[in-house]
């Protein structure tokens, strides 16, 4: 069921500061595309260094790309890994929806609804600045939320298995964004973030 009519395709779910678009579920058979990235993804415990201790999160995560571009988050480097046909057919399909063009993506694995991602903002200095971040979503339906860094006002979303969101323009600078934990979900979500890097 489409939830969401031609126009609200271009909505800006930012009331300043940013722009977010949420398309909805755009993938038909999300079922055949969840199990094959649960299947053929690379999947690793994440690594972070907080506080000058180096921690391992029960979340999983996975890097690819065009090449094998070297990104650092949280204190950690990672080395992105060829794409595989399922990655590449979603890259194109994504693509072709928001118009814009990506070379990487950050994959997630929450186990459960246990798992999640706190305030934060992508700045890291290898993206694209104002670059477009396409985050495709299998699995549990999740709520993210968005707090603006100076108002502090929050805005927030359901993202739905097979939906795709978009955040781009100057929503990295101005906004923070989670994935909150929650006791209600008991299923697993992959999401996939597709993103541009810089080369030196």
């Amino acid at each position: 069921m489409k939830l969401f009519n031609t126009a609200d395709l271009f909505k800006n779910h930012l009331p300043y500061d940013g722009t977010v678009n949420y398309y909805g579920n755009v993938i038909t058979n999300s079922g055949h595309y969840f199990q094959s990235l649960l299947n053929e993804i690379d999947w690793q415990h994440d690594q972070a260094i907080i506080f000058g201790k180096l921690v391992t999160t029960k979340r999983k995560v996975a890097w690819y790309g065009d090449k094998a571009f070297n990104y650092k988050y949280s204190g950690i480097e990672k080395v992105a890994s060829p794409w595989n046909t399922t990655l590449l057919e979603l890259k194109c399909l994504v693509e072709k929806i928001c118009g814009e063009t990506f070379n990487s993506c950050l994959l997630n694995l929450y186990h459960d609804g246990s798992e999640g991602m706190a305030w934060h903002s992508d700045g890291e200095k290898d993206l694209k600045k104002n670059g477009a971040i396409a985050s495709l979503s299998f699995g549990a339906e999740r709520k993210f939320s968005f707090k603006h860094k100076t108002t502090t006002e929050k805005i927030d979303l359901v993202l739905e298995n097979g939906s795709l969101l978009v955040m781009k323009d100057e929503t990295q600078t101005n906004w923070l964004h989670r994935l909150a934990t929650t006791k209600r979900v008991h299923s697993p979500r992959i999401n996939l973030t597709f993103r541009t890097i810089v080369e030196k």
